[in-house]
């Protein structure tokens, strides 16, 4: 049993081992706190641009009463479909602000994938760059929307600069596919500017929200089958920032009282920069740097040049790339205090090569769309990378659970088990889904294989379905692919299972080179030498690149999939 809660030892001075998340009675008031206490500060920066707390408050309350004036009950689902850029920071704020649900949607999504998630969140209205309509078009006819606002890129940018972007994206860029939404039969279509126009002349009314109401629906990737919404109730997010809050002041407060630069290049659709980059923003009044496309890393570079940044949330493989960049090593790294690794495991070649180059260590977190999402992160004083995903947050219990549901001990491994108030209310109208995953005593299972230590640390040992089975030995993809990523002529890889005649399945692994020279032979030896037999993989296939998430996490699944299709 955890009911010990031996981690509480071993937190940092001065974070508390309770939150009282009551103090609140939704997110608004958080945010209305925020606008009001930083108004002078920069809330957003894009493309050099930037927007102050004062300016998102009063844009968000104009779109509020506009979405309100569509005649919108409250509780109603509103979609947001975009990557990066000024108008989400706007949408968000005023989606709650007017009483509604937040859907936050993939812009890469098919149409496929979006049609599902607008009807199975009922999504009466939705936010959506015009880059991504050609994809709503398809579908919109089949969906409950009946308001579309349609965005474009320079949309917020001032003066003469907003047209030249748009000009840019449409016709030298050509990233705008010509679309034609419909905008009869009961569906309207609004560009965002003119319905911040329409807001203003409009009479908002702040909703009576109550901690219970609907929030956020987080689609989880739908990997286990169909994409199912993680219901987020406002108190589920509010008690979550206040223990992010609580689990980075000591670390941040050490920074006096200058405003804090956070990089926000994590999409903000999900649950990762929802809560990292935007809601914590909010509450500690930083400023977050919008990248609206992180995979472009010379933009990038170019991009962070101009700031002495603070905090850098981040998934595994984008600092991976950063961090082999030449030119981000040129950057000013003096005012970087917090780096947390999240989304997927944070491989140690890269964490190494990560503080080689900026002097910061990656501080390795966990969470889930389902827990709002942050569960456990390590010390933020954390001196170098243990392979860890650190400790439950504040009013954060972990547990390790066999299959039956019963509690290891200390040193077994299980399924890793959250309990706190930062976990979901359940799956969007699936109670049979819900019923899955929650134990009678109120634990989250996440689906996570891990192992608890004596001080309370707990540590991610792999998936339950990416687990591969040689001879009877379970090995986990993750050891495999973090001793791979150690040889030096290794840029990333993935390991996965195949079927074998003889072992029943046998690893196979994939890997992008950054020495092209290395050969099958070399890193086979190389893996003898690290790993135990059985462990070593069987078929080695070099490639160019992995497929993978939006966020940058690698798609094991695709890979598996790819093979059982040939």
């Amino acid at each position: 049993m955890t009911s010990s809660k031996p981690w509480l030892a071993h937190y940092e001075a001065g974070v508390p081992a309770e939150i009282n998340p009551g103090e609140y009675a939704s997110l608004v008031d958080l945010l209305d706190q925020s606008f009001k206490q930083y108004a002078g500060r920069d809330m957003a920066s894009f493309m050099g641009v930037h927007w102050t707390y004062e300016q998102v408050d009063e844009l968000s309350h104009a779109f509020a009463a506009w979405l309100q004036a569509r005649g919108l009950a409250k509780g109603a689902r509103v979609a947001l479909m975009m990557p990066n850029v000024p108008q989400y920071v706007v949408a968000i704020a005023a989606v709650l602000r007017a009483g509604y649900v937040v859907v936050n949607v993939n812009p890469l999504y098919t149409p496929r994938e979006l049609e599902h998630q607008l009807k199975d969140s009922g999504a009466e209205a939705i936010v959506i760059l015009e880059n991504f309509a050609t994809t709503l078009q398809e579908v919109v006819k089949r969906t409950p929307v009946r308001h579309i606002v349609l965005a474009a890129m320079g949309d917020l940018l001032p003066g003469l600069k907003g047209p030249l972007v748009n000009f840019v994206v449409r016709h030298v860029k050509k990233m705008v596919p010509a679309f034609s939404l419909p905008n009869t039969g009961g569906i309207q279509v609004t560009p965002f500017k003119k319905a911040i126009a329409q807001g203003r002349a409009a009479k908002y009314k702040r909703p009576d929200l109550k901690p219970d109401d609907i929030a956020f629906l987080q689609y989880t990737g739908g990997t286990t089958g169909v994409s199912k919404g993680a219901t987020l109730l406002h108190r589920n997010v509010v008690a979550n920032i206040l223990q992010c809050e609580a689990w980075f002041k000591p670390e941040l407060s050490k920074l006096g009282n200058e405003p804090l630069v956070a990089v926000c290049a994590l999409p903000l659709y999900h649950i990762f920069a929802l809560t990292a980059c935007y809601m914590m923003g909010a509450r500690m009044g930083s400023m977050n740097i919008l990248i609206a496309n992180p995979r472009d890393i010379p933009g990038f570079v170019k991009t962070l040049k101009g700031y002495r940044v603070n905090q850098f949330p981040a998934v595994n493989t984008l600092y991976n790339a950063l961090a082999n960049d030449p030119e981000f090593a040129k950057l000013d790294f003096s005012g970087l205090k917090v780096c947390n690794g999240g989304g997927m495991a944070v491989q140690q070649a890269t964490a190494d090569k990560w503080k080689k180059v900026t002097g910061c260590t990656i501080v390795e977190g966990y969470g889930l769309s389902e827990t709002a999402p942050v569960a456990t992160v390590n010390r933020l004083d954390l001196d170098g990378f243990n392979g860890a995903i650190g400790y439950p947050l504040s009013s954060t219990e972990v547990a390790i659970l066999d299959d039956d549901g019963v509690h290891q001990p200390i040193g077994a491994v299980g399924e890793i088990s959250i309990r706190g108030p930062q976990v979901m209310a359940g799956y969007w109208n699936r109670a049979d889904e819900t019923a899955k995953v929650m134990t009678a005593d109120g634990f989250f299972r996440t689906g996570d294989i891990g192992v608890m230590d004596e001080t309370g640390l707990v540590k991610i040992v792999d998936r339950k379905k990416d687990m591969i089975l040689v001879s009877g030995f379970n090995v986990y993809p993750n050891e495999v692919e973090q001793v791979v990523n150690m040889h030096p002529a290794v840029m990333e890889c993935a390991a996965v299972g195949i079927p074998d005649a003889k072992s029943g399945e046998a690893v196979k692994l994939y890997v992008v080179r950054k020495d092209s020279t290395l050969t099958e032979e070399q890193l086979k030896a190389f893996c003898h030498e690290q790993l135990t037999g059985y462990k070593c993989p069987k078929h080695i296939e070099f490639r160019t690149d992995l497929p993978k998430t939006n966020v940058g996490k690698i798609l094991r699944r695709e890979l598996r999939d790819e093979k059982k299709a040939a």
